[in-house]
């Protein structure tokens, strides 16, 4: 039986462990850090995502069979360079290969020189030339900070003093530290946003149905832009006819470009897609799970996550053996209330037994911890309530019905997840 280790401590995270946990291959699954919904067979150790060393160290000592990366950080940390040189079996990419979501100005290079269709675009290191560039475009522009931001530092900007703030937040003020040393400024996509997740061992991919997320954190769309508030999957817009080219146009190329880099990519890639009527086209890509995406994919998933994590790491996918059960899986996020900005941490949280006694739910934990004896808030997305059903209006009502029933002081969230016009 096999000891698995997952990094990072999200409900990405808690999503992933649940379901590897289910394998009859796998004895136990640890979570580090993890978070506080680790129970039974799933337990936290304390060592942080980016402690390369740390973490060979315990692989090591403890026999572990498969390590899986959860937490896109720890592959810009170098962990899976690591473990790999040890000769331990990783799930994730490398550091070279985790830059098409690490870095968004080669992200957009890669995309060019491969022709995967994306918006028009520039990179920029300086504050002015940005500026410039910007304030020549259609209006609305985006402006993205290239480095890792949690999924927070895209501005879009409808005029020209949202221009200069947008460029004097992320370049001058660094909101985001060094991931705002450099820009991609791009033309603005209209359409219906999609995630596309493909699994991959650097050649074959399998494609996910598609899902949809929901960033902002009010009704409507409204509000500054979160890690998401909510997802669906699948996304019956989405044509065969469109999955089809996603693969061939924008999954397939963008694995070509990086081995013809010398950086293979194996794990999840995770294109954001425009979608405007029949014309696809790729906002960035991610080299992982979304979250709160992974949350509605493992309760779909029909097949042992294990057995196909170790394929991919290993170089021998099975395009076979990831099936999905029927229905649609829905996931609303309990957030803090104040987030994405100040909020209180260490409030008490209730309702969770009592919401997963309804039928087809589960309870991801996300930002929560265990201090004397209670469970606690510790984040800004605090719990993912996740719920299936035979329809999409049978999964949401099954999902809000059991967010209803948890409280913590301030609790938000969204009320329209999946109720988007038809547009």
């Amino acid at each position: 039986m096999a000891q698995v280790l997952v990094i990072g401590s999200g409900g990405r995270e808690q999503a992933l462990a649940w379901k590897l946990v289910q394998s009859p291959s796998v004895d136990k699954v640890y979570v580090a850090p993890g978070n506080g919904g680790s129970k039974g067979s799933i337990e936290n150790v304390a060592i942080a995502f980016d402690d390369t060393n740390g973490l060979l160290k315990f692989a090591q000592d403890n026999s572990i069979a498969l390590t899986v990366v959860g937490q896109e950080a720890a592959s810009e940390a170098g962990v899976v360079d690591a473990f790999k040189t040890a000769g331990l079996t990783i799930f994730g990419p490398t550091k070279a290969a985790v830059k098409i979501e690490s870095s968004k100005a080669f992200s957009k290079d890669l995309m060019a020189a491969q022709n995967i269709p994306t918006a028009e675009y520039k990179n920029f290191s300086d504050a002015e030339a940005a500026r410039a560039y910007a304030k020549s475009r259609p209006l609305p522009i985006v402006i993205k900070a290239d480095g890792l931001a949690t999924g927070k530092g895209v501005i879009i900007a409808a005029s020209e003093t949202e221009i200069d703030a947008a460029i004097d937040e992320i370049m001058v003020r660094k909101a985001f530290g060094a991931a705002g040393n450099r820009v991609v400024v791009e033309d603005f996509l209209k359409g219906r946003e999609a995630s596309l997740h493909a699994l991959t061992d650097g050649q074959t991919s399998v494609i996910f149905p598609p899902s949809q997320d929901h960033k902002q954190i009010f009704d409507g769309d409204q509000g500054p832009n979160t890690g998401g508030m909510g997802v669906i999957a699948p996304v019956t817009w989405v044509s065969d006819e469109q999955l089809a080219y996603i693969k061939d146009k924008v999954v397939q190329p963008a694995l070509g470009g990086l081995r013809k880099q010398g950086a293979t990519f194996t794990g999840c890639l995770y294109p954001g897609l425009m979608i405007d009527g029949d014309e696809v086209k790729v906002l960035e890509f991610n080299a992982r799970f979304g979250d709160p995406e992974a949350e509605v994919y493992m309760r779909l998933l029909d097949g042992d996550l294990y057995e196909i994590f170790k394929a991919c790491a290993e170089g021998n996918l099975d395009p076979a053996s990831v099936k999905w059960q029927p229905g649609f899986a829905v996931t609303v996020v309990l957030a803090s209330g104040g987030y994405p900005g100040d909020y209180k941490k260490g409030l008490p949280i209730s309702g969770i037994e009592t919401a997963e006694k309804s039928d087809d739910v589960v309870v991801f934990h996300a930002g929560t911890a265990i201090k004397d004896g209670q469970l606690v808030t510790a984040g800004g997305r605090v719990l993912n309530v996740t719920a299936t059903g035979a329809s999409l209006e049978e999964a949401l009502d099954k999902a809000y019905s059991a967010a209803k029933l948890i409280n913590f002081d301030r609790v938000h969230y969204r009320t329209d997840i999946g109720r988007r016009p038809a547009a």
